[in-house]
C-alpha cells in the first residue's frame, strides 16, 4: 500500500484492496505509513465472497440456534479458530458473538490452512471463513455450516440460512475486494480503468469461477465504491471498538 500511495499517479500503478486493509487496519492501526482515505482514489469493487459459519460434527448442535445455545451453556468453554488477529474470521466472529451474546474465546492463527488443520482435528469447534477454503471440507462432511453471513442464502449451499433468518435483522458479512489508485490520478484514467475492469467482470471464465465460489460479482462506477467502502468503515469501527479487538 504504501509503495503504491507514492506511486506516479498515470494509472500504470494499481492495488487491490480488501475490507482488512480498507476497513478495518485504519481503525486498528492508526498510524499506518499512508491514509487510505486521502492516498487512494477507488476505482471499482470486484467480487463480495461470502462468510460462513462453520462447526466440527463433534459439537452437539445441529443448526445455528443449538449451537448459541450450546456455548450460552458452556461460556467460555468453547474455543474457534481464524487465519489471525483482526483477520476478516476474527472479525466476522465477533459480530456475530455481539449479537448473539455468546462468550467463545478466540485462537488465532497464521493464515487459515493452520487454523482448519486444528478445527478438522477438533481441537477447535467454530470457524467463520470465505466459501471456496470451507466448502470441500463441508461436503465430506469434515465440517457442518450453520449460518451464512450473507443477506441471501448461498446457491451452493440452499439449505444453509442467513444469521439475518435466525432473527438479527440487517445483519451481513462478507470478504470483498477492490480495485485503488493512487490519489490524483486522472478522473478519465479512473473511468477507463473501471469500465475495463467491469468487462473483464463479465466474461465468461470469471462469471463461471464466481459462481463456484458463489462470489458476487462488482464492477459498479468509482464513486459507489468509495461510498460502500465509508459504510464498511462505519460498521466495522463499531465491532472493533465493541468487541475491544487490539493489533495484537
Amino acid at each position: 500500500m504504501t509503495e503504491v500511495a507514492k506511486a506516479a499517479p498515470d494509472g500504470h500503478t494499481i492495488i487491490l484492496g480488501h475490507v482488512g486493509v480498507l476497513a478495518v487496519n485504519p481503525i486498528i492501526f492508526p498510524n499506518q505509513p499512508f491514509d487510505v482515505n486521502k492516498d487512494f482514489v477507488p476505482v471499482t469493487l470486484l467480487a463480495r465472497v461470502p462468510n460462513l459459519y462453520v462447526i466440527h460434527p463433534d459439537v452437539p448442535a445441529k443448526d445455528f440456534k443449538e449451537f448459541v445455545a450450546h456455548v450460552k451453556k458452556n461460556p467460555g468453554r468453547l474455543n474457534y479458530g481464524t487465519a489471525g488477529n483482526a483477520s476478516a474470521g476474527h472479525l466476522s466472529m465477533e459480530y456475530l458473538k455481539l449479537v448473539t451474546g455468546m462468550f467463545i474465546t478466540h485462537i488465532p492463527y497464521r493464515g487459515t490452512g493452520p487454523m482448519l488443520t486444528d478445527l478438522l482435528a477438533g481441537r477447535t469447534q467454530a470457524t467463520s471463513a470465505g466459501l471456496p477454503a470451507l466448502l470441500p471440507h463441508i461436503k465430506s462432511g469434515k465440517l457442518r455450516p450453520i449460518a451464512v453471513g450473507t443477506a441471501q442464502r448461498l446457491p451452493a449451499l440452499p439449505d444453509v440460512p442467513t444469521v439475518a433468518e435466525m432473527g438479527f435483522k440487517d445483519f451481513e458479512t462478507s470478504q470483498w475486494y477492490g480495485i485503488l489508485a493512487p490519489a490524483g490520478t486522472p478522473r478519465d484514467i479512473v473511468k477507463k480503468l473501471q469500465e475495463e475492469s467491469q468487462k473483464a467482470l463479465k466474461s465468461n471464465s470469471v462469471t463461471e469461477r464466481f459462481a463456484s465460489d458463489s462470489a458476487v460479482g462488482g464492477g459498479g462506477p468509482p464513486e459507489e465504491f468509495g461510498a460502500f467502502i465509508a459504510q464498511q468503515q462505519k460498521i466495522w469501527k463499531e465491532i472493533v471498538v465493541r468487541a475491544g479487538i487490539k493489533p495484537d
